[in-house]
């Protein structure tokens, strides 16, 4: 029996994914809520693992699956050639694997065309950016002090980076400059 599951994917944690995806029951849906520029993500690689052939997987659109035309492609290659059905809601599309030269365009320009608008935005970003800069309105993100204070204390205690990073649930850099800016 195959089983119905989500991929639901939002850019921040801040995003609701209610929208996505409303009113399929599904046996079990995966969610990330970080950029889809590239397959690292952890539901991600979860679905990956856990997805049997026969499975159907859901996706509200196909930008919720990847932001890259390369990594979009080889994600319904690679379900689609172990027998998993792959679903997108908004676009009205359906891969399981049978040869459908339209679709196979569809999706190529539509993963082009996410692509392209992820670009855009991270261009807009960066001009932003830096006419807020030249005004001198740009600071950077601001510093936790209180986690940064924390990562001292626990450096003097005699912890490494790593574990550092670990026990406070934040990545080596934060360590790293945290440190640096003593």
């Amino acid at each position: 029996m195959s089983a119905q599951i989500g991929y639901i994917r939002v850019s921040t944690v801040e995003q609701n994914t209610a929208r996505q995806l409303l009113n399929l029951k599904l046996d079990k849906v995966f969610t990330d809520k970080c950029s889809g520029k590239d397959t690292n993500r952890p539901a991600l690689i979860q679905l990956i693992e856990f997805v049997r052939e026969g499975d159907i997987i859901h996706c509200h659109d196909i930008s919720r699956m990847a932001r890259s035309t390369e990594d979009l492609l080889r994600l319904v290659k690679e379900f689609t050639a172990k027998n998993i059905t792959l679903k997108f809601h908004k676009e009205n599309l359906t891969f399981d694997g049978t040869d459908n030269s339209m679709q196979q365009l569809l999706l190529s320009i539509l993963g082009s065309i996410y692509e392209f608008e992820r670009a855009m935005i991270l261009e807009r970003q960066r001009e932003g950016i830096a006419i807020a800069k030249a005004k001198g309105k740009y600071k950077g993100k601001r510093i936790n002090q209180q986690l940064h204070n924390q990562i001292r204390e626990l450096y003097t205690q005699g912890l490494n980076k790593t574990q550092i990073a670990k026990q406070l649930g934040c990545v080596r850099a934060t360590v790293y400059k945290a440190l640096s800016s003593n």
